[in-house]
This record gives C-alpha cells, structure tokens and sequence, in this order.
C-alpha cells in the first residue's frame, strides 16, 4: 500500500506548477523545442534512409558504363553479347534511359525505355509491363504519380511535348498513372517503349546508355567485374555495393549538420538541467522547510517533486514528439528536409514516408525526460534531509 500512487500530492503537485506558471512555461517550452527538433531529425533521416535503402537494394547488382574523354558515353549493344558469355553472368539487358529537364517547371524527369521481351531489371518495371501494353501504343507513356502531378499543373493532361535535340517536339500521350516501389521511383519517372525513348535523346538503335549485368551467385560480383573490365578497359564499373558505398558517405556528410543542431540542442537543454540541479531557490527551500515543519516525510516531498518533474517533462515530450510528427510526416519537413534534399529546383516534390522508429523515441524519452527528473528530485532530497528549522531560515 505504501506503493500506492498518492492522488493528494499529485494535485499538490498539479497546484505547485500553476503556481510557478511563468518558470513551468519557460521550462515547457525549452523541453517541447528540444523534443520536438530532436524527434524531427531522427523521423526525417530514418524516413531517408529507407527510401535510399529500399532504392539501392532494387538496383541491379552490376552497371557497365562506357566512358569518353572522362564523361558517360552512349555504349554498343553488341557487347551484351560478350558479357553474356563470361561464365557467372546470369543475364545481361542493355538500357535506355535519360534525363529530360522540363524547364516550365525546373525540374528533371528520369525517362526509362523497356522492352516487354525483355527481362526488367526491377519488379516495379515488370508491373508496368504486365499492366501496361507500350509495345502495341508505341507513342505512349505511363509517369509516376509526382510526374502526373508537374505535367496537370503545367496543363499536360492527355499527352506531353518534348523536345528534341534537334530542336523538333515529339509528342507522346499518357497512357498512364504509376506508383512507385518508392517515392523516389514513382517521383520522377517515365516509362516507354525503348524506340521512343531513342527518338527522344536520339540515341541510334545500335547503341545503348549501359548495361546491366546479373550473376548468379552474388559472391562472383568482384570476380565478374574484373573479367569485364580485362575485356572492356574503358568502361566503368558500378556495383550496388559501391552504390550503398555513395549514398551512406552523401548521408554521413549532411549528418554532419544535424549533429551540430543535435548538439546546440542538447547544450541549451544541459545548461536548464545545470541551474536546475545546481540548487534550489529560497522559495522552494522554504516551501519544502514548511512542508516537513507540518509533518511531511522526505519520501512524501521527494514524491511531490517526483510528479512535479514527471507532469512537466512527459507534457512536454508528448507534445514535442506531436509537433514532431505533424511537421515531418503532415507538413513534410520545410527548411530541415532541404538539408538532406537540396535546394535545388531541379527536382520534383518528395514526400518523406512514415517510418515508425519505437527505438527513437526512446532514445528522445531517455536524452530528456529522466535526465529532467533526476535534476529536479536531487537538490530536493538535499534539502528535504536537512531539518525544517534549518531550512526555513
């Protein structure tokens, strides 16, 4: 019984806040401020983090590109064939693919040609070939759904002009709507047939932007690669691993920024706990000195400051955590997410997805809410084992 949550000191405890409102507000607001920026970087990077995960792992396991004067150059089609015969090498499929920059809007489409025949180097373009017929409607297209949304807002609804190298329109119809394996995919992809997309970048048909390259045993991947690169020297090599490789070192680096936000966060919440446990105030002194003049134990006072700490700490965590995931998932981010994104125009909106992360808010709940209490509860024992005469003087 003796265990037993006291309702009587909770309310004391609920008075002795609205008491001190202006002192409880402030502190509120420093901890919803610290909760809520650092909730906002860890959803905003886990969300990151699986989009760029979820990418890499659909990308194929090997990428030949041919290089010209230290630039990407269009490759022959005929080398599928050659890589096809190196021992290891499950399937080889040359690509066609491009960036079309739609300068109405200053962003970049990503133009994917495939062939039905053929076998498609994602699931989601398989999707698109099963539930699509580009092959029969040779002057269609079906876009990603943040491709939809760009071209209805620029008035393409039913077809879409582009332009040529030669400086001729070439018009292609919608044929379709898209979703993505991820928001990245479906953001700013098109797909076609390959020979419109040949027409569009006037690519000859004896040529190919890359190829890919499948194995069958992804333990030969570094042994494949070089067999390619003894036949072709001057290609370039990609492999998904060197992909993980790029994406986690961009990552690591504009982490660097979220950490000094982290740690400017956390030495501004350190400096409140500092004061807090450095001492108390005379009032407070002299409210826990009467308080064990009338007959309070220390247990009782160290109790009321117990749920004093806990009501302000866990509001404020509550709320920031809130905040947190309406400005993230809701509002999609402003100013934080271009840290990791960019400023840059040439890209069509991305939503972050909601990732659940239970460990993150943990991890929020442990950096703050105990770190508070233990602060507040210390200098109170101190002085609730001092005498009440003592303290009242």
């Amino acid at each position: 019984m003796k265990n037993k949550i006291n309702i009587y000191l909770i309310e004391y405890a609920i008075n002795s806040i609205l008491r001190q409102k202006y002192k409880s507000i402030f502190i509120a607001i420093v901890f919803i401020l610290l909760t809520f920026l650092l909730s906002s970087i860890f959803f905003i990077t886990n969300s990151i983090k699986y989009e760029l995960n979820s990418t890499v792992e659909a990308l194929p396991e090997i990428i030949v590109q041919k290089t010209k004067a230290g630039r990407h150059d269009d490759i022959d089609v005929d080398v599928v064939d050659k890589i096809l015969s190196i021992t290891g090498v499950s399937d080889a499929v040359a690509r066609v693919w491009g960036y079309y920059y739609f300068k109405n809007a200053g962003v970049n489409f990503s133009i994917v040609g495939i062939n039905s025949y053929e076998e498609q180097c994602k699931d989601s373009l398989s999707n698109i070939v099963e539930k699509f017929d580009l092959e029969s409607d040779s002057l269609s297209m079906v876009v990603g759904v943040g491709v939809k949304k760009i071209m209805y807002e620029n008035y393409y609804k039913e077809y879409f002009n582009f332009i040529k190298p030669d400086g001729t329109l070439k018009k292609v119809n919608l044929g379709g709507v898209f979703d993505g394996d991820t928001q990245l995919e479906s953001n700013d992809m098109i797909v076609m047939s390959k020979d419109l997309v040949r027409d569009i970048f006037d690519i000859e048909e004896s040529k190919a932007t890359d190829i890919i390259v499948k194995d069958a045993n992804l333990n030969e991947v570094d042994t494949i690669v070089g067999k390619i690169k003894m036949i072709y020297p001057d290609t370039r090599i990609i492999t998904s691993q060197d992909l993980k490789v790029s994406y986690q070192n961009i990552f690591d680096y504009k982490s660097g920024i979220f950490l000094a936000l982290f740690i400017v966060s956390l030495f501004t919440f350190f400096i409140i706990i500092y004061d807090k446990a450095s001492g108390l105030s005379s009032e407070e002194k002299r409210e826990i000195g009467v308080l064990k003049a009338i007959g309070w134990r220390v247990d009782d006072v160290i109790k009321e400051k117990f749920y004093e700490a806990f009501i302000i700490s866990f509001f404020s965590y509550t709320t920031g955590v809130i905040f947190s995931l309406a400005y993230v998932y809701i509002l999609q981010a402003p100013i934080l997410s271009n840290i990791f994104t960019g400023y840059s125009q040439l890209k069509t909106d991305f939503s972050l997805a909601f990732v659940f992360d239970i460990q993150t808010l943990f991890l929020v709940f442990f950096l703050s809410v105990p770190i508070y209490i233990a602060a507040t509860i210390i200098p109170s024992w101190r002085v609730a084992t001092m005498e009440a005469d003592e303290v009242i003087r």
